[in-house]
């Protein structure tokens, strides 16, 4: 089995471990774009969340990982009675939706060895319903083609996959963290997708000699032994995980005081963001941030550390600002959160 480097033993790249380990304590907030250059890390801490994620409890032999604790419209059709269904627990799931994958093994189709064996017309679930309750992890996402791109606004606006073809028609759940990199040379991303994304960073090769030598020896000493190396950060790693597991269990109970509802709107007035996805992927944001600290309340320490994350890639351009994204976030954040 291939050993996955650890998630804590990754070096310079703090913000993107955060913004991934916010994702993983409240998946509602939209999933984290992650843009920079070739071998920064991008898909090895990606990758690595994987294994760092606490199990969850499943419907046992369900295709779409249904929650016992489900509503109906939230489980598949064989899962609605799940008082009577045997449950296990498993790894979150983090599936990879390649790039030249077909729609039909995206979105699921017609099982052929059963349909020519049996004669019957059975379904054969697609990467989505594997990825249902956990992570759908992009690599080059700015390169998806344009059908399948459609297709995942479909079902992350929805929650459900709707597959009607070959005489089939079948709906299950289909509700994941969207996780995408890329390099953004090599094209844009299209706005709608674009916007479904809640949390968006850069990510850049560390500049300093002492943080460039760290990474270069942590990476050698993981190629030469991938299990010891994994083994001296099993301890961080399990720490890091129960601190999530944690979070998850009472994120929803973390208060928001009316100050910082107040100033997540102001910051989004200010720099002139479409609709009201901004404000409420700060809250969210701020709360987990605040739920993964220990803390009961989101204060407006907290939504400042994760409004640069939010925002910086839901402002429309400006010609007359020749200023970069995120500086424009950093200059108002500093203007409305001194």
């Amino acid at each position: 089995m291939t050993v996955a480097y650890p998630f804590t033993a990754i070096v310079g790249q703090d913000d993107m471990k955060l913004a991934l380990a916010i994702a993983a304590v409240d998946p509602g907030i939209g999933g984290v774009l992650v843009f920079g250059e070739r071998g920064t890390g991008k898909s090895t801490t990606i990758r690595a969340l994987a294994q760092l994620l606490p199990k969850i409890t499943a419907v046992k032999d369900c295709p779409y990982q249904c929650s016992p604790d489900a509503s109906v419209k939230n489980s598949c059709p064989k899962c609605q009675d799940v008082t009577k269904s045997k449950t296990h627990k498993i790894p979150i799931p983090v599936v990879d939706l390649p790039l030249g994958a077909t729609e039909d093994r995206v979105l699921g189709a017609l099982d052929i060895e059963k349909a020519i064996h049996n004669g019957e017309k059975a379904f054969q679930p697609g990467l989505l319903a594997a990825a249902n309750r956990g992570f759908l992890y992009i690599d080059e996402v700015n390169l998806l083609e344009d059908h399948i791109v459609d297709a995942l606004l479909d079902v992350a606006a929805s929650g459900t996959n709707v597959v009607e073809r070959e005489g089939l028609s079948i709906r299950h759940p289909a509700r994941f963290v969207l996780v995408g990199s890329g390099n953004p040379e090599e094209g844009e991303l299209r706005p709608q997708l674009l916007d479904r994304f809640g949390l968006s960073l850069d990510v850049r090769t560390p500049r300093d000699i002492p943080t460039r030598v760290e990474i270069i020896k942590m990476r050698d000493a993981f190629d030469l032994d991938p299990e010891g190396f994994s083994k001296r950060f099993s301890r961080k790693e399990g720490a890091l995980r129960r601190k999530i597991d944690a979070a998850r269990e009472v994120v929803e109970t973390v208060d928001i005081p009316a100050e910082v509802l107040e100033k997540a709107a102001e910051l989004c007035l200010a720099l002139g963001t479409d609709g009201l996805r901004g404000e409420l992927t700060l809250i969210r944001s701020a709360r987990a941030l605040a739920a993964l600290e220990g803390e009961n309340t989101a204060s407006l320490e907290h939504l400042k550390h994760v409004a640069l994350f939010v925002l910086r890639h839901r402002l429309r351009r400006d010609p007359m600002d020749e200023s970069s994204a995120d500086a424009r976030v950093e200059r108002t954040i500093a203007t409305v959160l001194p």
